[in-house]
């Protein structure tokens, strides 16, 4: 049966989040969206949080606690709720060090892994979404070819997040083309690999603060013991599903932020003697609102608890990031015009919001739980 109550772990920690969001992320989020830098001291407390040492095994400098998918949406929620760019940037590394922790070789785990629970920031990178508009993760453009002891990677990517910061990234590419899903393969590449460009930052409508770039492979050499997973590979419907459920998650986060500002507001804001929350147009689309968010957050739990269980659940995943994204962006938009005016300067953020979910509908690999 189907049980969304969380832990009293789970709990805790998800008001410890919630309280760093609320009290350092969210002051921070303008500041970083107008220079387009995140201060290096914010994302150093993050990393003091451990939310990406925790599951890591103890004997590779982890807490070793068990690993869960609700767990992770639950906190991609509450920092997404601060700001989605920092929070991208913030559990960029789980880009990285989770894939390795669920499909990795025990060599490439012990390689890669201790990076990951040292006392610094390490940056993660994954490399999946291609500039083309009819974009499939199915039918990669980048390919990877056998080529005696190793691969040879050709082809393009788009918002890859911190490409030029990652000292590694997870590339996804096509070994076997005519079988979909079943012939991607993810590789572990070196920002320094003969045959990779790391393009110059993207200049985005939103997550401003977020550095992302296009990359080009091309005649990229690498080991055969990068491909993840060794000769066995990976099981990329999972994987898919995993980088789906994160960004679906902090899109809920992004929602219930907009939501909730523009409630308060709704309140305080007085016309005719009245707050503008007891005008029955305004009240009806707040609770529109309120029904998205927690509609979101269900199909996000859904898809996590599915994880948890052991399925892949790509069709719940696939389900819940179509769904949120949508939902982020109506909810973002009608806090705009609760707003009125105001919500089209800067002094309030709901601008900012309604530019970050702008991107939901075409963003893919950029969070994962």
């Amino acid at each position: 049966m189907t049980d969304f109550n969380l832990s009293d772990e789970q709990q805790m920690l998800r008001e410890a989040i919630a309280a760093f969001a609320r009290d350092e992320v969210r002051a921070a989020a303008r500041p970083a969206d107008e220079s387009g830098v995140i201060e290096e001291s914010l994302v150093g407390r993050a990393w003091e949080l451990g939310l990406i040492r925790a599951p890591i095994p103890e004997r590779f400098g982890g807490d070793g606690t068990p690993r869960s998918a609700v767990t992770g949406a639950v906190l991609g929620e509450e920092l997404a709720w601060g700001d989605l760019a920092i929070a991208l940037h913030i559990l960029s590394p789980g880009l990285v060090a989770f894939p390795i922790l669920d499909m990795g070789t025990e060599e490439q785990q012990a390689r890669y892994l201790p990076r990951f629970t040292a006392g610094a920031f390490a940056a993660g990178s994954s490399a999946l979404l291609e500039p083309t508009f009819d974009f499939d993760p199915g039918v990669l453009g980048t390919t990877a070819e056998r080529a005696g002891a190793g691969f040879v990677l050709n082809g393009s990517k788009c918002f890859v997040p911190l490409a030029a910061a990652a000292d590694t990234m997870v590339v996804y590419a096509a070994e076997r083309p005519e079988a979909g899903l079943d012939g991607v393969s993810a590789f572990l590449v070196d920002r320094e690999a003969a045959g990779l460009k790391v393009g110059e930052r993207e200049k985005n409508m939103g997550l401003k603060a977020l550095a992302t770039h296009e990359i080009e492979f091309k005649a990229c050499r690498i080991e055969n013991d990068a491909r993840l997973g060794g000769e066995q590979g990976i099981d990329f419907r999972r994987l898919m599903s995993e980088l789906r459920v994160g960004l679906a998650a902090m899109a809920v986060g992004v929602a219930r932020a907009a939501f909730e500002y523009s409630r308060d507001y709704a309140k305080e804001r007085r016309a005719f003697g009245v707050p503008i929350a007891t005008k029955q147009a305004i009240a009806f689309m707040l609770a529109d609102m309120a029904i998205e968010v927690d509609a979101s957050r269900l199909l996000v739990w859904e898809a996590a608890w599915q994880l948890d269980c052991g399925t892949n659940a790509l069709r719940e995943a696939y389900l819940a990031k179509n769904y949120v994204a949508a939902a982020a962006l109506r909810v973002a938009d009608n806090a705009v015009q609760v707003l009125g005016g105001h919500g089209y300067i800067r002094e309030h953020p709901v601008e900012l919001w309604l530019r970050n979910a702008r991107g939901f509908a075409a963003l893919e690999g950029l969070a994962t739980v």
